[in-house]
């Protein structure tokens, strides 16, 4: 492994474990905990193809004080959810940018994950049902195994939205289920309740502006997002 690989990957845990500690310090605990397991990971990467004996044990303590710090972030996370009184808010101020879906509800979901709830009464337009559609193609890509996502929403006499969501039912079946149900609540627990619903981005300033492709530099409406943990979580 070359010398500038290596530092691309100090690099990386730097910032990634920075963004940790900035997500620790403001009580966004589950975020926080998963930047340090990516960052402690990242530095262990590094620890492998470091040879200077003095260099592997500032690594090796940097690596235990995170790994520490994580532990303990786990340990209150874990007794939040136990006793039924986890809450976290997210503020999402007007214009900020970096908070794509996957971005947002990535710390939330697990391997354990099968069936995803959505509750929202203002998936009608167009751009809202590609919203939506974004949001399938994310768990569709994430680290868990839905089986079945669950929309519930308003109804609208309009024929293409019936003939959009009934190609997206087509769609989604082939990828595994889908039927029809602002919040959004996961089988391993997590509910998520966007003030906006998940038509929380501004529209781009043109199909050739920054942000129109990659939702992480679309800027974002003022909103909130608050986040529960129920032990008593629906089943297939």
């Amino acid at each position: 492994m070359t010398q500038n690989h290596v530092s691309g990957m100090e690099t990386s845990a730097i910032s990634v474990l920075k963004r940790a500690v900035e997500l620790d310090q403001s009580g966004r605990f589950q975020e926080s905990l998963v930047c340090y397991q990516e960052g402690i990971q990242l530095l262990m990467d590094v620890l492998k193809a470091v040879k200077d004996d003095s260099k592997r044990g500032h690594y090796r303590d940097k690596i235990k004080g995170y790994m520490d710090r994580a532990e303990q972030i786990k340990a209150h996370v874990n007794q939040m959810k136990e006793d039924g009184k986890y809450h976290e808010q997210i503020r999402i101020a007007e214009d900020a940018t970096g908070y794509s879906y996957e971005a947002l509800f990535k710390p939330y979901i697990s391997s354990v994950l099968t069936e995803v709830w959505v509750e929202d009464p203002y998936i009608r337009h167009i751009h809202q049902l590609y919203n939506f559609l974004r949001f399938c193609e994310m768990l569709l890509k994430a680290s868990c195994k839905v089986k079945r996502i669950h929309l519930l929403t308003t109804q609208d006499e309009v024929s293409y939205f019936r003939e959009v969501l009934s190609s997206l039912l087509c769609s989604l079946s082939a990828q595994g289920g889908f039927s029809y149900q602002k919040n959004i609540l996961f089988n391993n627990g997590w509910i998520i309740k966007i003030g906006r619903g998940l038509d929380y981005f501004k529209k781009p300033k043109g199909r050739f502006s920054v942000g129109y492709c990659d939702y992480d530099l679309r800027q974002c409406q003022e909103t909130t997002v608050d986040i529960f943990h129920t032990k008593h979580t629906k089943t297939l």
